[in-house]
């Protein structure tokens, strides 16, 4: 059994290099590109990597084409199905180290594969699969993901996008920072005051979501989250926006800019912040490029000790990160939930001791290492199941997903010019070589006890973790590693905090008063607020700390 896949010449007048998905759904709850998942619920997907692809060219996916859960079409029972394919076009960059390489470049929506504006893919079609009665189906690309339409500025919301110069040097063609800058009520009416910045980090944002001045759509239909087992979620969610514009506005609320930043990139929906040989140096690029030009647009104070940065999971990690690999440029990070910020516990990996990510080490059995689980610890995937997921999705790191880009930003480049591997993403083998040069460079519980003495009093009152204790992805652990390093400092006492949640999933974030559904909603009133009350503790004699607090 095979299936066949093609490019008509009226959908693409030119060859394409690419990701090439074939995705099988036993359902038809939504299409198949969107049925993807490492929990049970997934349904299947088979990829191979495509040059050239297009008009009489023709793709094969046949029985040793790797797929995801299952390995193989052959593996696929007896009956019908929902089929589709698609194409997560690549383009080809000459980079200054060297290399030519062929990545996927986001176009607005954040790096997703399965809705990226220019990416090809087939109606569905309902199919029986029978090798013997069907041994060969046809399928062609018939359509195009449209475009996205940017953000509109509005009162209180401006949207920004600079050339980094940086960033287009390294990659060899034009490349772009953006943000969205949340303005403080009294800007226009004040323009003699200069604001301290407040910096969140995390997953790419459309816009600067949890902010509305409108009140909650009357007619907007209840739904159900099924993460928080909870009815009218999005009702909620509108609500919380408007009552953080409430607050925004009100009297008492300090007066700071609040951003967002934009830096998706051919590798996933974020940089991580920090330079990377692989991609480029976006810390250099975000922390003296973008900030500066905001800080001047709008009116920021522009010193260090008037910025600060917080965020959770993917942005918990950035916050910690940018504070420790900067430690003069920010005063003060609040990360929660953050992703391993101590490779000793790489979730459920150590990275310097283990010779195997997947399994246990054992002489005859094969015990799986779990790597998401919910507060009651029950298991719905394997760390094998989302790394070989990715594996589907793209080779050479380029899937855009979770381990990926993690092995993307902490690991050295290959000889091909693609990152080495932390581990072999068949067999879960993990290289050594590489988890040191992980250890020197982004360990960040390692970086610090390494250089506490130099940047240890830089970062006296700079850092608070909050996680909690039954986090989804083990991402306790590495803080508990953290905190018996932060604990034993001296010359100077690290002075900061470290919380967790009991039986908090991700991402909780030092809130003891609500749960995850609620406080996730209100990072920018917690920590603006938190770093205001303290500021004073840490800011230099003689600056001005009331001028934006009218």
């Amino acid at each position: 059994m095979s299936f066949e896949i093609t490019l008509p010449t009226s959908l693409s007048d030119q060859a394409l290099d690419g990701r090439l998905l074939l995705l099988i759904s036993k359902n038809n709850d939504a299409e198949p590109r969107f049925q993807i998942a490492d929990g049970p619920n997934s349904q299947l997907a088979f990829g191979i990597d495509v040059e050239n692809f297009g008009g009489k060219n023709t793709a094969t996916f046949d029985a040793a084409v790797f797929g995801y859960p299952l390995k193989s079409i052959t593996d696929i029972p007896k009956g019908e199905y929902y089929v589709q394919a698609l194409l997560h076009v690549y383009e080809t960059f000459n980079r200054a180290d060297g290399h030519v390489v062929k990545l996927p470049m986001d176009r607005g929506e954040g790096q997703k594969w399965n809705r990226a504006p220019g990416n090809l893919y087939s109606t569905p079609q309902k199919i029986m699969i029978d090798a013997e009665q069907n041994p060969k189906i046809q399928i062609s690309l018939d359509q195009k993901i449209a475009p996205i339409e940017p953000p509109k500025d509005s009162k209180y919301i401006k949207h920004i996008k600079i050339k980094s110069e940086l960033l287009s040097k390294f990659w060899g063609r034009d490349m772009y920072l953006g943000a969205h800058v949340l303005l403080p009520e009294g800007f226009e009416e004040h323009p003699e005051v200069k604001y301290p910045l407040a910096i969140m980090h995390g997953h790419f944002p459309y816009d600067f979501g949890g902010f509305s001045e409108t009140p909650p759509d009357p007619n907007l239909k209840p739904t159900f989250s099924a993460r928080f087992g909870m009815n009218g979620y999005n009702v909620l969610e509108q609500q919380e926006a408007h009552d953080f514009y409430k607050l925004w506005t009100s009297p008492k609320f300090p007066r700071v800019l609040a951003i967002k930043i934009q830096h998706a990139n051919q590798y996933y929906d974020d940089s991580y912040a920090v330079n990377s040989e692989n991609l480029g140096p976006y810390g250099d690029a975000i922390t003296y490029e973008l900030i500066p030009h905001i800080e001047k647009q709008f009116r920021g104070i522009g010193e260090g000790w008037a910025r600060f940065v917080y965020g959770g999971s993917t942005g918990g990690w950035e916050a910690l990160a940018v504070q420790v690999k900067y430690p003069d440029e920010y005063n003060g990070c609040y990360a929660a939930c953050p992703d391993p910020i101590d490779f000793r516990a790489y979730c459920l990996v150590d990275l310097y001791k283990d010779k195997n990510a997947y399994f246990l080490e054992s002489d005859f059995k094969q015990t799986p290492r779990p790597m998401h689980r919910n507060y009651l610890g029950q298991v719905s995937s394997t760390l094998q199941d989302a790394n070989y997921r990715e594996l589907v999705l793209g080779t050479k790191s380029r899937s855009g997903q979770q381990w990926d880009i993690w092995e993307a930003v902490f690991s050295p480049v290959g000889e091909d010019g693609y990152p080495k591997r932390i581990w072999d993403k068949k067999t879960g083998e993990i290289n050594p070589a590489i988890a040191n040069y992980w250890k020197e460079n982004y360990d960040l519980t390692y970086i610090m006890k390494r250089d506490w003495q130099t940047i240890g009093p830089k970062l006296k009152g700079k850092i608070n973790i909050y996680c909690g204790d039954m986090d989804n992805y083990y991402l306790n652990n590495a803080v508990y590693l953290a905190e018996d390093f932060l604990e034993s400092t001296s010359e100077p006492y690290y002075d900061g905090e470290v919380d967790y949640g009991e039986l908090a999933e991700h991402c909780w974030n030092g809130d003891h008063t609500q749960p995850n559904a609620i406080s996730r909603l209100r990072y920018h009133s917690m920590f603006i607020s938190k770093w205001a009350q303290e500021i004073g503790k840490r800011a230099p004699e003689g600056v001005d700390l009331e001028g934006w607090r009218y």
